[in-house]
């Protein structure tokens, strides 16, 4: 098993639905199946379409999900489907370059320069420490919040053990974990819907200043529900 990267567009050229599977030619089979079992992370490319001259893509990592398994296409030759679980977006979407440093070890040349034939292929295997430095960037806004939480519960507290056991866990390992799931979902929704109630239009703040708004999946995860921001509401 190896970590990799999955690039989808904005508007993709295939048949992706990131959330649930990913759509993909032979070409990409091989790197594409030594991910089965592992994690891979969601890039955005500066194409937003299949269309060579499109632009508006962002070009960031912005979710991560598990590679369940790779069935072939039943309608197009020569292309397959990876299907994913455990999809979660980033509450900070990263960069493939911040200053002089590239996530991606494999994409920095010698001279400093972007090594474009590794940044043209769309699924790319990366190493761990590549995928743990993504994943510390893209969930900064959720750990500074568990974190904080976590400074605020005593010795005595019932939960005190459960949130030590999350807070001391390495990211890969608390992705899975629903307290850090719920947390970076509730980090995306509220901004989707700028701390506003989708049923109300109440925009309310309490003395603290924060927003009394909460995230609500619409489709709950018990009853197979993602924890994509488009499965979530903003409901006070």
């Amino acid at each position: 098993m190896t970590k990799a990267v999955f690039t989808t567009k904005v508007d993709p050229t295939y048949d992706d639905l990131p959330e649930e599977r990913y759509h993909f030619p032979r070409t990409y089979l091989r790197q594409a199946e030594s991910a089965i079992g592992d994690w891979i992370v969601y890039y955005e490319p500066r194409r937003a379409s299949g269309d060579v001259s499109s632009r508006g893509g962002r070009q960031v990592y912005f979710a991560t999900a598990k590679v369940d398994r790779i069935e072939p296409d039943p309608v197009r030759a020569d292309h397959f489907y990876a299907f994913v679980s455990s999809y979660l977006e980033f509450d900070r979407p990263v960069s493939f370059k911040e200053g002089e440093r590239y996530f991606e070890g494999a994409l920095a040349r010698a001279d400093g320069k972007t090594n474009k034939g590794a940044f043209g292929r769309a699924v790319r295997s990366i190493p761990d420490a590549d995928y743990d430095l993504i994943l510390q960037a893209g969930f900064v806004r959720t750990i500074d919040e568990i974190s904080n939480e976590f400074s605020k519960v005593s010795d005595d507290s019932s939960g005190f053990a459960e949130e030590q056991l999350s807070y001391d866990r390495p990211v890969i390992e608390r992705i899975v974990s629903r307290p850090f799931r719920e947390a970076a979902f509730a980090i995306g929704v509220k901004e989707a819907y700028a701390n506003t109630c989708a049923m109300t239009g109440f925009n309310i703040i309490n003395g603290g200043g924060r927003a009394e708004v909460q995230a609500a999946h619409i489709r709950p995860v018990a009853h197979r529900g993602s924890d994509s921001i488009r499965n979530g509401l903003a409901v006070c």
